[in-house]
């Protein structure tokens, strides 16, 4: 980021975000889907990106691939058990500017009470004012978990071999952040 000052905080614009997903089915197609509900908030001082600090609460229940069926199957205990486990939570510890508006951000992410560290890369896509004068931010960021990490284990097994489910969760979020007023 290249226009933070010394102690910036900014808050995510949902209206102007997306926390996406997409896994393998049959294991030859993805399914793509998405979070509704969501929140972040980012710091950082004097643009120095070692003091970058990012904590994301998602809610569970908000899950939408645009199969209702699908959506009720991943709220359920097979999957996220949104009734028991409302939020999925991703708290930063540490950032690493890697060149060229690319960055590295390692942090810590609890989905089911279990907490496992994951790489973030963080695409910085610029900042400008908007016309009401706010100062906004936007950012791409992707990365892969392993859902049987996080107690996801379901799956029913193929005719032909192979599973219904994938394993690896690809990550791909497009966020914009809001400079909260100093």
């Amino acid at each position: 980021m290249t226009t933070s000052t010394k102690g910036a905080k900014w808050v995510i614009d949902p209206a102007h975000s997306k926390i996406g997903f997409k896994v393998k089915h049959l294991m030859i197609a993805n399914v793509q889907g998405s979070f509704k509900k969501f929140d972040a908030n980012v710091s950082i001082d004097n643009e120095d990106v070692s003091t970058l600090s990012v904590s994301v609460k998602i809610n569970t229940a908000s899950i939408s691939t645009e199969a209702e069926d699908r959506d009720t199957h991943l709220k359920s205990a097979d999957f996220f058990d949104s009734e028991k486990y409302p939020n999925i939570t991703f708290e930063s510890t540490s950032a690493k500017d890697l060149g060229d508006e690319m960055y590295e951000l390692k942090g810590n992410l609890t989905i089911k009470e279990t907490t496992k560290p994951i790489t973030l890369t963080v695409e910085y896509g610029g900042t400008m004012t908007d016309p009401w004068g706010n100062t906004k931010a936007a950012f791409n960021v992707t990365g892969e978990v392993n859902r049987k990490d996080f107690g996801m284990v379901w799956n029913a097994a193929l005719e032909t071999g192979g599973v219904l489910v994938g394993d690896k969760v690809k990550l791909d979020c497009d966020v914009e952040f809001t400079k909260v007023a100093e």
